[in-house]
This record gives structure tokens, sequence and C-alpha cells, in this order.
């Protein structure tokens, strides 16, 4: 027997800056937030998963999978997941795995992190731990280095420029102005991305996304409990999937291309029976303008080399056929990377039940998707999402 799965309730803490809360009580928040939204007690949660990546780094605090399900009031047995910023999205999809299967009619998934009370060298080396620490951080390997390689090589194989990147930092940042979770609610220009400082070229200060704290969270249940219990719950998860590839950057085939992502997407449409032509909505993992790009491309939306100029040209605004981060996306929604997966989850059910300040743009849509990555991609999960029409 394979069940249905929907999301019942979802919770998120603004994105930014929380200097006085610890990640267990932004979670807490999070978590109550989602409860209260899902209309379910407490008491019903049979697990929790819970995304986490830097507890060690930034509050000397490991074992948090119980610690989160204190924080939610809920007793049940509970796991932490660690993938990198894509820890809460493989959070989810264990949640969801466990309610297909059967095993469990409700479970409570979610991430937190809190980074900002680092200083940007600690910071710095706290994220670079994602990466291989035999061949890549011994080199001096930071994210940002990372992905600008990346970036170069794509400009190298398919063409495309700084002011291609510039215009999809430009249209996220447009997202996010009324969003009020998001951590920068105020419109940028291309000038303004191109005159930026520099940070690893050939990305300026506004291709790179922000240090965050947060949390988000989703309550998880089968169908027959919703219907069983009344829930008002729209929107299910209609198929998931994930995948990994190569952990260091220099020992893949191509480095303006993720496998792992392409491998996620085919799982999660196949779980959907659907193919990306069915798609109406994306949240996707611009954790660098270019990699919105490569995730346009890996989920099928666009061919290779075809997503360099998509924001440029309108084709992923707020007001097209196919838009793309209507939060804001990492670049100005904010990126505090244990919570981030669950983020694009809570966003797009608001987006999709019509709860979200962008809902307007897409009220015909049905389908969404969202692409969460761990590291340079090492790890992907992907989810496609629908409401009832």
């Amino acid at each position: 027997m394979v069940n249905d799965v929907r999301i019942a309730g979802v919770g998120m803490t603004p994105f930014g800056r929380h200097e006085t809360q610890t990640v267990r009580e932004l979670f807490g928040n999070a978590a109550g937030e989602a409860v209260t939204d899902a209309d379910v007690p407490r008491g019903a949660v049979e697990e929790v998963f819970f995304g986490n990546y830097m507890g060690e780094f930034a509050e000397q605090q490991g074992h948090q999978g119980p610690l989160a399900a204190e924080a939610a009031g809920v007793s049940a047995p509970a796991t932490r997941i660690d993938s990198a910023c894509a820890s809460s999205g493989v959070a989810v999809r264990m949640g969801y795995e466990k309610i297909r299967s059967g095993r469990a009619d409700v479970v409570l998934v979610g991430g937190g992190e809190r980074m900002t009370n680092l200083s940007t060298p600690e910071g710095t080396e706290a994220l670079s731990a994602a990466a291989d620490a035999l061949w890549e951080i011994r080199a001096g390997m930071t994210f940002p280095g990372a992905y600008s390689l990346m970036a170069n090589r794509y400009f190298h194989e398919y063409g495309g420029s700084r002011e291609d990147l510039a215009h999809i930092a430009v249209k996220n940042h447009e997202h996010a102005v009324d969003n009020e979770l998001a951590q920068f609610q105020r419109a940028i220009s291309v000038d303004e991305v191109l005159d930026a400082a520099t940070i690893c070229s050939p990305f300026g200060m506004f291709d790179c996304s922000p240090i965050s704290d947060g949390a988000s969270a989703a309550v998880l249940v089968s169908d027959e409990f919703a219907a069983d219990h009344g829930l008002d719950a729209p929107v299910k998860i209609r198929g998931a999937g994930q995948h990994s590839d190569n952990f260091a950057l220099g020992d893949r085939a191509s480095t303006c291309q993720t496998p792992a992502a392409d491998r996620a997407a085919e799982m999660a449409f196949e779980d959907a029976d659907i193919g990306p032509e069915d798609i109406d909505v994306a949240e996707v993992h611009d954790c660098f303008t270019i990699a919105e790009v490569l995730a346009l491309e890996s989920l099928g939306l666009y061919e290779p080399g075809e997503a360099i100029s998509a924001a440029r040209e309108g084709e992923t605004t707020i007001d097209s056929d196919l838009p793309v981060n209507l939060s804001g996306g990492l670049k100005a929604k904010g990126h505090p990377v244990g919570a981030t997966g669950c983020g694009q989850i809570s966003e797009l059910t608001k987006l999709l039940r019509g709860d979200h300040v962008n809902s307007d743009a897409i009220e015909d849509a049905s389908i969404g998707v969202t692409h969460n990555a761990g590291g340079t991609v090492a790890s992907c999960v992907v989810h496609v999402l629908e409401v009832d029409q």
C-alpha cells in the first residue's frame, strides 16, 4: 500500500539575524506555527526529522534530533539530518517516505540554523567543511571560489556574462520586496550588482546568498489521516527524489553540470508521473546566481546552456509563465543552511494554496517543484508539490 502525503501545515521564522535566539528556540517557533497551521495535536506526531548542518560549529551542539522534538513540544522518535545545505530538504523526503510506506500518518519535518553569531572567517570555515577536507579545504577552497569555477566553466562552454547573472539577483530581490519573512526586502538594479565589490570573479556581493539565521517546519500527514480528521490540506507532495555525486568538484566529469540534481529530478518526476513541462512554478537553490541556472537545466526546464539568459529575457520573473523563486530565493530570502530546504517547501505550499504575498502571480498554478542542493551539488533533493483544484 502506498499512501498519498499531504502538507497539513507549515511554519517559518523570518530569515536574517536573530542575535538572542538559539536554534532550539527558532525551531520551536517554526514548529509551533506549523502545528497550529495544520490543526493537528502535538500528541499525534509519530516521528520528527530535523535538518541541521552547523550545530557543532555555531553552538557547540550536536545530537539535535531529540532537542528539536523537545523544542517542538513533541514526544516521538527524532532524527537529525545533515546533508549540508540540503539538510531539511532531505528531512522532508524522510518524512514523505515514512508516510508513503504506511509506517506513520503524521510526521514533523524541518530544520534550523544559527550562523550570524560566527565571525566571517569562522562562518567560512564552518561552511567549507561541506567540501572535501583532503582535496579541497586544504587547498584553500571556499564555496564562492568553487561556484565561481562552475560559473566560469559554464561561460566557457555555453557563453553568458556577468550581466546575465545580475538579472537573476535583480529578479529574486524584486520577488522578496513584499515577503515579510525575507532577509532582504528591497529591490536592486543591474548596475548595483555589477558595481558591487568583487567576492570571487565573476561574482560580486549581490551574486552571493547571505549568512542567515532561521528555522522552518512542516507537518506531513497521510491522505487518510487528513480525510478522517477533516483537515484543510490542499497541497500534497506528489513526488520526491534524491541523489548524490562525486564529493570533490575536481572529481566530476564536468564542473558546470550537476548530475545529482539531474537524477534527483528524474526520480521526483517519475514518482509524480509528470514531466518538466507540467511545472508551473519553481523554488530552486540559488546559493549563488549561477546555481539558479544550473538548477533550471538539471530540472529539465531548460536545455544545457539555455537558462543563463532566462532572467534577462523575463522568462522566470513574477509575471512570466514559469516564475522562479517567488520567495526571493536564497539570494534575497536568506540561507540559514539547515532550514533552507523545508523553507522552500513552506514558501511553495503557501504560494500554491493562495496565502503567500505573491500567490496572485500564480493563481492558476497547480504544480510546483523545489530543488535543494548540498555543497557544490554533491547532494540534491527535489520535491514535486500539487494543489487540489
